[in-house]
């Protein structure tokens, strides 16, 4: 029988209960990794799971860590920020024999795992797919999209623009992170800092005004190139978020709650748009949402399962290189994701 069972590090943490949650709705067998077996507890008994797999492994232990894998088919790694720790995670998995997933939305992290570790991941016989959750996942798959509907891609841009919402104190940690360094741009084959550049605000469909936007980091860069022909990418990000992510500061994030309620959550509301120019002609692409925590737990949950179910060629991959796109974000219509492409 094949082994269907998924470690989840960092389980006890905010995104990592709602995978936990989301593991035991559908009733995949999982392990809970973490550093503190009481709290792991904690998140068990959330779930609702009475007989949980509780391990405890810390970064700094790699026999430990690969330990703690040892038997399960994927990993869905929560624990951020992921410039910081989420490689020793990698290469646990990767020890282990485990497919990996993770749920980074930090740009520099993911263009350092595309760099470092396809090799390795290639030479384990493991996929690998960072930056699977509701900004990198969907911002990929419909970048992908869109840019079929053109002969010819000259430009792509990728624009995160949900609303304000409350975000967890993780969130801030990976922003903090995000800001502290140039943002990439794809360009004739190569990854350079991107030009900071004025940006005129984007029609999206639905919305009654041009909604202003920055230039920002986002996962879309780093990934849609590798499977779209594309002289250029950018990201840029609804104005009013930045201006409230540059104003966080390290001193701050200890006082942020370490997520928000499930009513607060379920109030939410993302859109990723995707902007394709080429030859004259132009396509758009909106994949959108409620609940971006809920949701990114459901997506890093079916990434995994695919991987155990379906396989994937080994290596780090983007998600649609992976999964079929549409296959995918129809998959997330019972949670309340709509996508469309207009030409």
């Amino acid at each position: 029988m094949t082994n269907d069972k998924i470690a989840v590090y960092g389980a006890s943490g905010y995104t990592g209960k709602l995978v936990v949650a989301e593991l035991a709705r559908r009733d995949i067998p999982m392990v809970l990794v973490g550093r503190n077996v009481d709290r792991l507890r904690q998140a068990a008994d959330r779930a609702g799971i009475p007989h949980p797999d509780l391990r405890v492994a810390v970064l700094d232990d790699p026999a430990a860590l690969t330990g703690a894998f040892h038997d399960s088919a994927a990993v869905i790694n929560t624990a951020g920020p992921f410039t910081v720790l989420g490689e020793p995670v990698i290469r646990a998995a990767l020890a282990a024999g485990s497919h990996y997933v993770d749920t980074t939305g930090e740009q520099a992290y993911l263009k350092q795992i595309f760099d470092t570790m396809s090799a390795d991941a290639e030479q384990a016989g493991v996929t690998v797919i960072p930056g699977l959750a509701d900004d990198g996942g969907p911002g990929d798959l419909i970048a992908h999209l869109t840019a079929e509907r053109l002969d010819q891609v000259d430009e792509i841009t990728i624009a995160d623009l949900r609303i304000r919402s409350q975000a967890s104190r993780g969130t801030a940690r990976s922003m903090l992170t995000a800001f502290q360094g140039d943002g990439l741009a794809y360009h004739d084959g190569e990854w350079n800092p991107a030009v900071p550049a004025s940006h005129s605000p984007i029609n999206a469909p639905g919305e009654p005004e041009p909604i202003p936007v920055v230039g920002f980091a986002l996962p879309g860069v780093v990934t849609v190139p590798r499977h779209t022909r594309a002289r250029r990418v950018i990201s840029v990000l609804r104005a009013e978020l930045a201006e409230i992510f540059t104003g966080i500061s390290a001193e701050m994030i200890d006082n942020i709650p370490e997520g928000p309620e499930e009513d607060v959550r379920g109030a939410g509301r993302w859109t990723m748009l995707v902007e394709a120019i080429g030859s004259g002609k132009r396509a758009v692409g909106v994949a959108k949402g409620v609940d971006a925590y809920g949701t990114t737990a459901v997506i890093a949950v079916e990434g995994a399962h695919r991987l155990i179910v379906d396989g994937a060629k080994p290596g780090v991959l983007a998600p649609s290189q992976a999964f079929d796109p549409a296959d995918f974000l129809d998959f997330l219509a019972p949670f309340g994701v709509t996508w469309s492409v207009q030409s």
